[in-house]
């Protein structure tokens, strides 16, 4: 399946019905009066947040939607028909904007949360709703409005708790894949991992913990170099990032550098996220060189480092240990701000 984050599309509600002039002719009514009903108003343009989509695939060949008009009044008073609002499913994390004013207009974040993007046209005035003292018999009536139509612009950001980043080859991947139950694809060179990978992990309280493997950061991804500028944007929905580092690299230290020089450069504060910094692949690296390059990351990010073979399953319980306490102290802060 491929993954599309970003759709453009155009929606038209529904018209509103026309109102109708008509008098009652009923035998021994000798002054029915007006009786033309008022029209039915038009469909609206509904978005819906659903947890089963990923991506916004469905709307890379179907750029136009349209509600149904109302219908016409009728004779006897009749309200004609509200024209059916026209439901339509999006992922949770869709944002919508305006395509040509930018504007933010909903962001669907909850499952079943919905929004109106399109109001449906108000139906017309039926001849009856003019009667007066003064005009007894008014022979005019009111047209439907037009439903709004608009241009608008999807943009997905994946809902993660935990953002799993670092360079191409670190063990990302991997990583994601011994933790939860996600199979993304996993081979040995670079830029093997081409879409974000979402994956579940069990807490010790039993709740599940969504992770996000966000692929493709290199030096200058927030120009559009590799694939990290298409992803970055997944990260801003994340509380706590774990940054991936491959411990049998020559310079871990640039490495790291590198990256968290694109999440200051990317802007939204993303180099001020908390993070958990995750030295992979210690089974192949000597004991002393190891130690030496923990104490040198230590030294440049100011937080203990946390040792890891993804392949081997080696330190993975101390991760976890080390996010669930860092999540734990986001909520707590989180709380208190509240209070």
């Amino acid at each position: 399946m491929r993954f599309i984050d970003q759709a453009e599309i155009f929606v038209k509600a529904g018209k509103g019905g026309d109102g109708m002039v008509a008098f009652r002719r009923e035998k021994y009514v000798p002054a029915g009066g007006p009786a033309g009903g008022n029209g039915g108003r038009g469909g609206s343009i509904i978005f819906r947040a659903v947890t089963h989509l990923q991506t916004l695939l469905d709307f890379q060949y179907n750029h136009q939607f349209t509600a149904e008009d109302g219908t016409r009044g009728g004779p006897k008073n009749l309200t004609g028909a509200a024209g059916k609002d026209r439901l339509i499913d999006v992922p949770c994390g869709t944002m919508v904007f305006h395509a040509e004013t930018e504007e933010l207009l909903g962001d669907l974040t909850r499952e079943s949360q919905t929004l109106i993007v399109a109001q449906g046209g108000k139906g017309g005035l039926g001849n009856k709703h003019f009667l007066s003292n003064r005009n007894r018999a008014p022979e005019y009536c009111l047209p439907g409005l037009e439903g709004e139509a608009l241009n608008l612009r999807l943009e997905l950001k994946l809902l993660a708790e935990v953002g799993i980043i670092g360079l191409p080859n670190a063990g990302k991947s991997t990583l994601i894949s011994v933790l939860s139950a996600a199979r993304p694809k996993i081979a040995d060179y670079p830029f093997t991992t081409l879409v974000p990978n979402l994956g579940v992990v069990s807490r010790p309280d039993g709740d599940g913990t969504v992770f996000a493997d966000i692929p493709g950061l290199i030096a200058g991804a927030h120009q559009g170099t590799g694939l990290g500028h298409e992803f970055l944007r997944h990260v801003e929905r994340t509380r706590l990032l774990v940054h991936v580092i491959d411990g049998t690299q020559d310079d871990p230290q640039e490495d790291y550098q590198t990256i968290q020089q694109e999440l200051k450069a990317y802007g939204h504060d993303l180099d001020q996220r908390p993070q958990v910094v995750v030295l992979n692949k210690i089974d192949a690296v000597e004991p002393d060189l190891l130690q030496e390059r923990q104490a040198d990351l230590e030294a440049i990010s100011g937080s203990p480092i946390c040792l890891i073979s993804a392949v081997a399953q080696q330190g993975l319980d101390h991760l976890l240990q080390n996010i669930w306490e860092a999540l734990a102290a986001l909520n707590s802060v989180q709380e208190r701000s509240c209070l």
